[in-house]
């Protein structure tokens, strides 16, 4: 089979993680969150820090004027002193050149804008509705009450939401930007999983 990708864009809590793992297990090939770009790039001679130091955060406007005027710095310098801009195209030509050498599912960082023109990609996005991914997070304990819960949800949507269309141009979480979105709360994790490899093995 060709080399092909299944990138997964995903709210917060609604279990984008769980399913690129699930299907990474299926497919026996590699999966890619920001943990291990950060190793994928640290293998390839960049520092790892373009990953774990800009999170998916749009970058104010100060530090975007400052990219503009003064953000011409090479590959290997430090992540604190280069543009935003850059650090998301050293981020672009990671993703891209793990696409190159193999199969992968790839989790965040507007990886289905990065490999847009990817012959054998499948995009997808997962959603759930807000109470539903509160509950998430409240289980797997990342916040103690529900309005923290709340507000860790809304802060990462956004966070997210402002990371993706600052870099791309586009909606985040727009159906038309990727082939297939899926409501988490309604629809298990099982059932994406074999709709997926349905739809990949044809």
């Amino acid at each position: 089979m060709e080399k092909f990708v299944i990138v997964i864009g995903r709210q917060y809590g609604a279990g984008g993680r769980s399913l690129g793992k699930r299907i990474a297990s299926e497919l026996n090939v590699s999966y890619y969150d920001r943990e291990l770009l950060s190793e994928a790039a640290s293998s390839m001679g960049y520092t790892p820090d373009i990953f774990t130091n800009k999170d998916e955060r749009r970058p104010s406007f100060l530090r975007s004027l400052l990219s503009f005027t003064y953000g011409n710095m090479n590959d290997t310098s430090n992540p604190d002193t280069l543009s935003d801009e850059n650090i998301y195209r050293l981020q672009s030509k990671v993703i891209s050149a793990i696409a190159e050498r193999e199969s992968c599912i790839i989790v965040g960082r507007t990886a289905d804008y990065v490999l847009r023109n990817h012959p054998k990609l499948i995009s997808v996005f997962i959603h759930a509705p807000e109470n539903d991914r509160i509950e998430t997070v409240m289980s797997r304990q990342e916040a103690d009450t529900k309005e923290n819960a709340t507000t860790l949800v809304r802060k990462k949507d956004n966070s997210r939401e402002s990371y993706y269309n600052y870099f791309t141009n586009r909606h985040w979480g727009k159906a038309d930007n990727y082939d297939f979105s899926f409501d988490s709360s309604k629809i298990s994790e099982d059932s994406i999983v074999k709709f997926i490899l349905d739809i990949l093995n044809r």
